[in-house]
């Protein structure tokens, strides 16, 4: 074999390759974990919701209770960006930092919540559960497709809701740790996540 002929078998073969890693790079170190039906093989399932891959996301709608979809990596500083959409009546919710990952809750990780009819508004949908506070006019999320972007830089706590900043806190409870996708109720879909190291 002439070593061109290497060259030139070597070249797709590395290309075929990278195709199939279960991560994406993307443009300025995002990367991206969920791309439409692509993606679950990097989280883990906590729960026993049904999680599939169909209508250009990853979705759940039912389960017995709170069910996560969880990543496999840790991360400190960091933003993630979540496409999502969520019914009406879904509770839901992006959990940060999750200090106990076979036990998530709002006491163990920070959560942008997603949560349009909770009782008490203030902490519902755009707000970090127990920390800070959504300001009226509340932001709904119910029937349609919403981008949630969240940066943590050391103690400094950011989330942003279809363009919108709706906190900007600092707290320090929490330093590290992976993040996770919530189905609580409702029907959720996730067609796009990455995450960017800060």
């Amino acid at each position: 074999m002439k070593p061109h002929s290497i060259k030139l078998t070597i070249v797709p073969l590395f290309f075929l390759c990278w195709l199939g890693s279960s991560t994406y790079a993307a443009d300025n170190g995002w990367v991206t974990l969920i791309d439409g039906t692509a993606g679950m093989e990097n989280f883990t399932i906590v729960g026993d919701a049904n999680w599939s891959a169909q209508k250009s996301a990853i979705q759940a709608t039912e389960g017995s209770a709170a069910s996560f979809l969880l990543t496999k990596q840790s991360y400190s500083n960091f933003s993630v960006r979540v496409e999502f959409w969520a019914s009406d009546d879904a509770n839901s919710g992006i959990y940060l930092r999750c200090q106990e990952p076979s036990r998530i809750s709002d006491r163990n990780c920070y959560e942008a919540n997603v949560f349009d009819q909770r009782p008490d508004p203030s902490f519902g949908t755009g707000a970090i559960v127990h920390i800070a506070a959504v300001d009226e006019p509340r932001p709904k999320a119910g029937d349609r497709w919403n981008i949630y972007i969240m940066t943590l830089q050391g103690d400094h706590l950011v989330v942003e809701l279809n363009g919108k900043k709706t906190v900007d806190v600092r707290d320090s409870q929490f330093a590290s740790g992976p993040f996770a996708l919530q189905w609580g109720r409702g029907e959720l879909r996730f067609r796009k996540v990455q995450v960017k190291e800060l």
